[in-house]
């Protein structure tokens, strides 16, 4: 890691403009990227981190200000010459050949030549070089598509470094990831930046930020808000400064979640030794009106199985589910329905939004399945419900007959959101609502969410983000190893407490462990 005397600028971008029809979407924005750092770019969506990285990588031609490369002006009029300078890009989806090997992937365009053309010989050698550069060790005959997403994340950046570049930008490398992948990563990542190269950094996870990052620049509306040390920028003061408005709101959530919930009379759903073989251990979950239970634990831990079970979208094999104290048979999502519970799943795209369908189709799909086919909503009814929830949860554009997959992450999110709450649920389970969306459209969710628990709605939330799970939830379910460990209440943890209790190094105050008859 380099120090402001050591650092030597490689990039400067100064005074940088770029205007589209109607918009002006980035406005004077200065961003300097140092050899030997890791420099991540925040904002919200539509912030303006992706124009600003076609800007850099000659996607997009500026109309004002300069691009100065080892302190000469450039003119970049396509990617050739951004690669030229020494700048390359791996998306977050990666621009790769899956049905070529992990060789040719490497050394595409640069592959070795010889009198009778390709030498693949010498080619397959220069790519097990360049992944050896990386510390990778895989065969480089292999097909790509038989790797994980993660290897073919470093298969793209050893492309990417065979032209030495000096400037590698990551745009949301880890959005597909799990922990142990991202440590792999991050591991080429600081190897790179030890080597002077100077990487620009794009992710939505708070976390990943403070972990890899030497320094920041945040950008709101198209504009520069401001650069700064990671270490000199606590986390509070980030979010601010990137949605623009001081953080009263989570203050707000923070304290929804330290309600006392009245635990008195019977829950809205009961599951009891609830366990499906070689899926999930049997386990014991409740949720009363008006609460939230977080569910927490690292990836592949069984938080979605388990809610899985309880919305029938996997059939359990034992234990018994009772709905405000009567037995319930909820073997499909058919089920779950009828008993007003509503599921909205981690994977929005394939389980969630219709992308060919509007914004107001979408939200009204899920009133107008419970109905049926025969019991056509008027048109007035739904154009009242539309207009409510797109009010409700701020989707934007407020555009009913907007394609829904011209939306961002977070608008989506917030229309599958608006598509359940139409149907009036008592319970609402929620999987990882917030993931892969901006910090502002996150706080609305999480209000949201804090809102409808106030008016008695019950919430089952689940998120990789553990500090948003002791935000929003009073009471957190652990689960490890495909099992429940014990629950927490949040009122007197922080994200330490709950790290080292799923690492079962400790039980803090309050744990409430699962009993060995509950667990067997």
């Amino acid at each position: 890691m380099s120090t402001d005397t050591e650092a030597r600028p490689i990039v400067e971008m100064r005074g940088i403009t770029i205007e589209f029809p109607g918009v002006k979407a980035l406005d004077g924005v200065d961003v300097t990227l140092r050899g030997g750092e890791v420099h991540t770019l925040m904002g919200e969506n539509g912030a303006g981190k992706s124009t600003l990285i076609k800007a850099l990588t000659g996607v997009y031609a500026i109309d004002g200000g300069t691009i100065v490369v080892d302190g000469a002006p450039r003119d970049f009029r396509g990617t050739a010459d951004a690669q030229l300078a020494g700048i390359s890009t791996v998306y977050q989806e990666v621009n790769l050949c899956t049905n070529l090997s992990v060789g040719e992937n490497v050394m595409l365009g640069h592959e070795v030549r010889g009198p009778l053309g390709i030498d693949w010989r010498a080619t397959h050698r220069e790519a097990a070089r360049h992944l050896a550069n990386l510390g990778l060790r895989l065969d480089t005959r292999s097909l790509l598509a038989a790797h994980s997403i993660a290897v073919q994340q470093l298969v793209a950046i050893s492309r990417a470094m065979v032209t030495d570049s000096r400037v590698l930008v990551l745009d949301e490398p880890t959005s597909s990831l799990d922990r142990g992948e991202v440590e792999q990563l991050f591991g080429v990542i600081r190897d790179l930046r030890d080597r002077g190269v100077a990487i620009l950094f794009v992710t939505h996870f708070l976390d990943q930020v403070y972990e890899i990052s030497d320094r920041l620049t945040v950008l709101r509306n198209g504009k520069l808000v401001g650069e700064y040390p990671v270490a000199e920028l606590p986390r509070g003061e980030l979010i601010s400064k990137m949605i623009g408005r001081e953080l009263d709101e989570l203050d707000a959530i923070s304290r929804s979640a330290d309600r006392d919930i009245d635990r008195a009379g019977e829950p809205v759903i009961r599951a009891e030794g609830i366990a499906r073989r070689g899926v999930i251990e049997p386990a014991d979950v409740d949720v009363y009106d008006g609460e939230v239970v977080g569910i927490a634990g690292l990836l592949g831990s069984g938080r979605t199985e388990l809610v899985r079970l309880l919305y029938g979208a996997d059939r359990a094999d034992a234990g018994r589910v009772q709905v405000r104290g009567r037995a319930a048979r909820i073997a499909t999502p058919r089920h779950a329905i009828d008993r007003r519970i509503a599921f909205s799943s981690e994977d929005r795209r394939a389980e969630g939004i219709i992308g060919d369908l509007t914004v107001a189709e979408n939200i009204v799909l899920g009133i107008q399945a419970k109905r049926g086919a025969l019991r056509k909503l008027r048109r007035a009814e739904q154009d009242a419900i539309v207009d409510e929830y797109i009010r409700a949860l701020g989707v934007r554009p407020a555009n009913p007959h907007a394609l829904v997959r011209n939306l961002s992450g977070g608008n989506q999110q917030k229309v599958l959101l608006a598509r359940w709450l139409a149907t009036a649920p008592q319970l609402i389970i929620l999987d990882e609502p917030t993931r892969g969306i901006d910090v502002g459209a996150k706080a609305d969710i999480q209000r949201k969410v804090a809102e409808l628990s106030e008016q008695g709605l019950a919430v089952v939330f689940i998120s990789s983000e553990l500090e948003e799970v002791i935000r929003i939830a009073q009471r957190i379910v652990v689960m490890r190893d495909r099992r429940k460990i014990g629950e927490l209440t949040s009122h007197d943890i922080g994200v330490d407490d709950l790290v080292a209790f799923i690492a079962d190094e400790q039980s803090p105050p309050d744990s409430q462990p699962e009993s060995p008859e509950s667990a067997a």
